[in-house]
């Protein structure tokens, strides 16, 4: 018999329907932009950090770069782990020590003591430019991932750095690796995305959480298909 003769009081009801998983997908990426729009709902959005220093950070604030569209939205910024920085780290307390040991080796003494000074003055401005080096590659080497596409930006000096980008739909397969007693405990690994853009292969290198950022990404995707499916255009 047809529903229209079924009482209210005896009509079934149906089960909810369960959200399929481009659904579950899309309802997360969105809730999580929309928490951006809130300031207090950001404060516990899982990896957000007001860190400058992070390497993981989740819709971070105060993050810009120069090709960014204006409704576009930063969803992760990323730089190397910082345990990648101790190789350079304990070069350098050997470098800002290695002067002390001139008491007990006095090679210098060759020289007056007003070019003992420069030289030890001179040793110590090449150890600051070391330092200056290493942390600022470490510090302006970044990945961004936007809800748009990624973003590759390669700092090699003062005045030369090389940015590349790629569409998050561009995006055919995404991987991460995890190998070794160092980076399974600090937990941070590569992950290496295949795209079909003029760059066709992207590595962000010894990030944090690659899991999380190859999830992350697999999600976009998912989403940025679903938009076409339903004919959004940001």
């Amino acid at each position: 018999m047809s529903d229209i003769f079924v009482g209210e009081k005896h009509r079934v009801k149906e089960a909810p329907r369960a959200a399929s998983e481009p659904e579950k997908y899309h309802t997360k990426i969105e809730e999580d932009i929309k928490k951006v729009e809130k300031p207090a709902a950001r404060e516990h959005i899982p990896g957000h950090t007001h860190n400058p220093l992070s390497s993981y950070d989740y819709f971070p604030d105060n993050v810009d770069f120069e090709i960014r569209e204006r409704q576009e939205k930063i969803v992760l910024f990323l730089r190397k782990h910082p345990i990648t920085n101790l190789r350079w780290i304990a070069i350098t307390l050997v470098l800002v020590l290695a002067p002390l040991f001139l008491v007990a080796f006095p090679i210098l003494d060759f020289l007056p003591s007003n070019f003992q000074f420069i030289a030890i003055l001179g040793w110590y401005l090449v150890t600051t430019a070391y330092i200056l080096e290493n942390f600022l590659s470490w510090y302006f080497n970044v990945y961004i991932v936007t809800d748009e596409r990624i973003v590759d930006i390669d700092f090699y000096n003062l005045i030369y750095k090389e940015v590349s980008d790629a569409n998050i739909d561009k995006i055919q397969d995404v991987t991460y690796k995890m190998g070794g007693v160092a980076r399974t405990f600090f937990n941070y690994g590569d992950v290496e995305i295949q795209t079909a853009s003029e760059v066709p292969n992207f590595e962000f290198a010894a990030v944090p959480n690659p899991d999380r950022v190859a999830k992350i990404l697999q999600d976009l995707r998912i989403e940025e298909e679903q938009e076409k499916l339903e004919g959004r255009v940001r």
